[in-house]
C-alpha cells in the first residue's frame, strides 16, 4: 500500500472521557514519608494528573507535532505511522531514528529541525540529514500488530523495508537508544548492505564475569543493583503484559505512575523530575500510550523480543558506529564492553544527561550525531 498523509486528531470525545477519569480516581494510600521508595510517589502522580485535567492543553502540543509531515505506510501487514523531514539540501543523508519504552516519537521532536536544517544550528548545509522517525509496531498513533512475532527481527526489517521499499532510499544511518538502541544494533548486522551507519546511545555491552579495574568493579556492581531492583517492569511485561494493560488502559493516572516512575528514576534529574522533564513534556509523551489506547500493544515488544533470540544474538555489527554515553544512563557501557560487538569508530563519554537523551539533552545529541555522520558521509 502506498505511503498515505496522516495527522495526530484525537478525538474530543476522548478528551473528555479522559477528564472524566481523572477526576474519578481512587488514590492508593502511602506509608507517610515514603516518596518514590516504594514505586511511583502517589503525591507526584496526583499532583501531576490534576493538571492533566485542569491545565494541559494537547490541542497545543497535537498542532506543534502536526508541524512535521506524517505518513502511514502499510509494511508487513501493519500500518507503521512515521514522520519524514527533508534537509535543506537535496541529497541529504536519510537518517532513521528510533525511539523505545516508554517513549515515543516525541523524544526526537527537539532533534528534527537541528538535523534537517543544520545552518539554522550552528551547523552548515553539509550537515543536513533527511529525517525519518518512526513508531514502534504497536506504539502510539500507528497501527497494532495482529498476530504474534513482532519482535527485534521483524520490527529491524519492517523498517529497513520503509526506507528502502516505501521511500526509496538505497542507503541511510540509524540511529536509537532503549529499544530504538537494540533495533538500531540488528539493523547494522542484519541489513548492512543498506546502513552507513549505526548511532547509538543505549548499547548492551554487558560486564564482564570478571571485573578487573576499580571502575570495571564499580560499573558492574551498579549493573547488578539496577539488574535487582529496577527491572520488575521487564519482568511483567515480558511475560505477563495484559494482565498490567488492563488496568493502564483503564485509568489514566495508573498510565502515569507506571511511566513517570521510570522518567525520574532513569534520567539525570538527582530525583526531581521536572528539573529534567516540564509537566508538559512528561503528558505529551503519556498521550502516545493513552490517546490511541496503545499501552498493551506497546508492552508486548517485551514478550516478543524475549521469543526472538535472533534479536540479540547476531554477528558482530561490522558498519561504523558510534556511541553517546550518558552518565545517569542505567545500562551504561564501557567501551570495551562494547567492541566485541560493534565496530566503535567514535565513544563519546558525554558530560550529562541519562537515559532519555533525546529529550534531555538535545543540542548534545544532534552534535554528537553530526560528528559521528561526518565521518560515512559520501561527498556531496
Amino acid at each position: 500500500m502506498a505511503v498515505r498523509p496522516y495527522r495526530i486528531d484525537v478525538p474530543q470525545a476522548v478528551l473528555d472521557d479522559l477528564k472524566r477519569r481523572l477526576e474519578m480516581t481512587r488514590w492508593p494510600e502511602a506509608i507517610p514519608g515514603t516518596g518514590w521508595d516504594y514505586g511511583a510517589d502517589p503525591g507526584y502522580i496526583r499532583e501531576l494528573c490534576e493538571y492533566w485535567r485542569t491545565e494541559f492543553d494537547w490541542r497545543t502540543h497535537e498542532a506543534e507535532l502536526n508541524r512535521f509531515p506524517g505518513f502511514l505506510a502499510e509494511v508487513d501487514g501493519v500500518d507503521l505511522h512515521f514522520w519524514h523531514v527533508r534537509g535543506e539540501r537535496d541529497g541529504a543523508l536519510p537518517l532513521l531514528l528510533i525511539h523505545g519504552w516508554p517513549g515515543s516519537i516525541y523524544e526526537f521532536h527537539g532533534l528534527i529541525d537541528r538535523l534537517t536544517n543544520p545552518s539554522r544550528h550552528g551547523g552548515g548545509p553539509e550537515d543536513a540529514f533527511d529525517v525519518v522517525v518512526p513508531a514502534l509496531p504497536g506504539f502510539g498513533f500507528g497501527g497494532k500488530p495482529r498476530e504474534r512475532g513482532w519482535g527485534i527481527s521483524r520490527i529491524a526489517a519492517a523498517f529497513d523495508a520503509l526506507m528502502t521499499e516505501e521511500l526509496g532510499y538505497d542507503r541511510y544511518g540509524v540511529q536509537g537508544g532503549d529499544w530504538g538502541g537494540i533495533i538500531s544494533a540488528k539493523m547494522g548486522s542484519a541489513h548492512a548492505q543498506h546502513v552507513v551507519g549505526v548511532h547509538l546511545n543505549f548499547v548492551f555491552g554487558q560486564p564482564p564475569a570478571k571485573p578487573e579495574s576499580d571502575e570495571e568493579k564499580a560499573l558492574a556492581a551498579a549493573w547488578a543493583a539496577f539488574q535487582a531492583g529496577e527491572t520488575g517492569y521487564s519482568a511483567i511485561q515480558g511475560t505477563k503484559p495484559l494482565s498490567l494493560a488492563a488496568a493502564q488502559a483503564d485509568s489514566p493516572a495508573g498510565l502515569a505512575a507506571w511511566v513517570i516512575e521510570k522518567f525520574r528514576a532513569w534520567s539525570d534529574c538527582e530525583g526531581d523530575i521536572e528539573s529534567a522533564f516540564s509537566k508538559d513534556t512528561l503528558l505529551t509523551n503519556l498521550m502516545f500510550y493513552w490517546a490511541p489506547n496503545s499501552i498493551a500493544s506497546a508492552a508486548t515488544i517485551y514478550f516478543e523480543a524475549r521469543r526472538d533470540p535472533a534479536g540479540f544474538a547476531y554477528p558482530k555489527v561490522e558498519v561504523p558506529t558510534g556511541v553517546a554515553m550518558f552518565p545517569k544512563e542505567p545500562w551504561r557501557a564501557l567501551l570495551r564492553w562494547a567492541e566485541p560487538r560493534f565496530n566503535i569508530t567514535r565513544f563519546t563519554e558525554m558530560p550529562r544527561g541519562g537515559h532519555f537523551a533525546a529529550l534531555e539533552e538535545p543540542v548534545l545529541l544532534v552534535q554528537d550525531i553530526r560528528s559521528f555522520f561526518a565521518t560515512v558521509r559520501r561527498p556531496i
